[in-house]
């Protein structure tokens, strides 16, 4: 397996760090294969990138015979577009080095955690694509193929997880129009690739509400959706086992640990062959 460690600059001076896990091909197995790939993107409000989000997740998908690789992005105080970009350059890397990696790149996901999974969402649809040109990008040669989400944060609307939209904003947060423009669920279109959702109904942090409007946002447009809803837990559950569990107690629950062989299967038909 190759496994390595990079940097990818923030265009105000920060740092993110780039992380990727790639399986060999093996001359006795399919010596020329090419994987479905995964780039995990943690969450934590902005302010910080979860462990717990992070390389548990990308093992998961590892095991199950796909590339991972982990993008801890720029936090506060870097605000809006330092992550998006740094994302945008993680999946022109993956793109790029694709023959290297055994990546298929044409199968490539991206799945987003809470805060994580807004930045998934923002690079995935067309809501900053003019932003991300602007940056010297094409948004449809860094728009992944698939995209999947945990708990996401969604929209800036009255429903919103404030604390993120405050810390990616920064002066800007009370902002109408940069507050729009970065509600995902107003910018679901046909370039939208297809998703994969889950949430709990309790979440008190996000609420749920936030994966509903993208339902419905998803079906208005036409976009290809399978979403999950579980009666029991609250926010941030990560794998919903002893694994992730804060300090190995909270945040066990067992009705939610069946999203990753869910998201698993998914994958699979969507990048079927």
């Amino acid at each position: 397996m190759k496994y390595f460690e990079d940097e990818i600059p923030g265009i105000d001076g920060s740092h993110a760090k780039f992380v990727g896990y790639c399986l060999d091909n093996s001359e006795e197995i399919v010596p020329d294969r090419v994987r479905p790939s995964v780039l995990v993107i943690p969450g934590g409000g902005y302010e910080m990138t979860s462990d717990r989000e992070a390389e548990p997740i990308a093992m998961q998908f590892l095991a199950a015979g796909y590339n991972a690789f982990v993008l801890r992005y720029s936090v506060k105080p870097s605000v809006f577009p330092v992550a998006l970009l740094e994302a945008a350059e993680a999946m022109k890397r993956i793109r790029d080095h694709a023959a290297e990696w055994h990546v298929d790149a044409d199968a490539i996901a991206v799945i987003g955690f809470s805060a994580g999974g807004h930045l998934a969402a923002n690079l995935a649809t067309s809501a900053s694509d003019d932003v991300i040109a602007a940056h010297g990008y094409d948004p449809d040669r860094v728009r992944p193929n698939g995209l999947m989400l945990s708990y996401p944060v969604i929209t800036s609307g009255p429903l919103a997880h404030r604390g993120s939209f405050d810390a990616l904003l920064g002066d800007r947060k009370d902002d109408k129009e940069a507050l729009d423009a970065v509600s995902i669920e107003k910018h679901i279109d046909a370039k939208t690739p297809p998703v994969f959702v889950w949430h709990t109904l309790p979440d008190g942090c996000v609420p749920c509400e936030n994966t509903l409007m993208l339902i419905d946002a998803c079906k208005k447009a036409g976009v290809s959706i399978e979403a999950h809803l579980f009666p029991e837990g609250g926010h941030g559950l990560a794998l919903g086992n002893a694994e992730t569990a804060w300090q190995g107690v909270n945040g066990i629950e067992e009705c939610v640990q069946a999203w990753p062989k869910l998201a698993i299967d998914w994958m699979r038909r969507t990048f079927a062959k």
